[in-house]
C-alpha cells in the first residue's frame, strides 16, 4: 500500500476578520485549508469568494499567488504534512472534487458561536477549520480533533510534520 501526503495549512493574513478571529481564540493562526500537493497548488477551505469582500464566503480553491493569499502579501503560515493511505487521500481528493459541483456556503454562525463551543452545523455551510476537519474525518485515521475546531487545533495531530512556517509567499 502506497502512502501519500496531505498538508493542512494554517495561516494569518492581518485582516480585520483575521485578527478578530485570532482575539478570541488567542490563537497565533485564524485559517486553515487542506491541500493535496506540496506545492500548494491543490490547497481549499472555506472563505472569501472575492479577496475584497470579506462578507461573501464559501468554498474556494486558494493559492500563493491568487485570491486572498495573493491579496495579502505578508500573510503567516504554518505547513503541516500528514502521511496517509493512497485510499484515505482518494477519498479526500473525491470528496473535494464533489464541493467543487456544489452550491456551497460560509458557516458564519458556526464561527461567531465557537468561543461557546457550540457545534452549529447546516447543510451546504462549513467554516474554514470545520471543513478540514470534515475532511479529516473520511479517512481511517483518528486524529482526535475537538468536534468544534479552530485553526490550532491541528497541531495536536501527532502524526503530523511542521515542514516551514514563515511568511507564506516564501514557502
Amino acid at each position: 500500500m502506497n502512502n501519500k501526503k496531505i498538508y493542512i495549512v494554517l495561516s494569518f493574513t492581518g485582516t480585520a476578520p483575521a485578527t478578530l478571529i485570532r482575539m478570541f481564540t488567542r490563537k497565533k493562526y485564524s485559517h486553515s485549508s487542506i491541500a493535496l500537493d506540496k506545492e500548494l497548488n491543490e490547497m481549499y477551505s472555506f472563505g472569501r469568494l472575492n479577496p475584497y469582500n470579506p462578507f461573501k464566503g464559501g468554498f474556494v480553491h486558494e493559492g500563493i499567488y491568487r485570491g486572498t493569499f495573493n491579496r495579502f502579501k505578508k500573510t503567516k503560515a504554518k505547513v503541516l504534512e500528514i502521511d496517509v493511505t493512497e485510499e484515505d487521500y482518494n477519498r479526500i481528493s473525491d470528496e473535494i472534487a464533489s464541493f467543487k459541483n456544489g452550491k456551497w456556503k460560509y458557516n458564519y454562525l458556526g464561527v461567531l458561536l465557537y468561543p461557546l463551543k457550540k457545534a452549529i452545523r447546516f447543510k451546504n455551510r462549513f467554516y474554514c477549520s470545520e471543513f478540514v476537519k470534515h475532511l479529516l474525518d473520511l479517512t481511517n485515521v483518528d486524529f482526535a480533533l475537538p468536534e468544534v475546531v479552530e485553526p490550532y487545533d491541528f497541531n495536536s495531530i501527532e502524526k503530523s510534520n511542521v515542514i516551514y512556517e514563515g511568511i507564506l509567499r516564501k514557502y
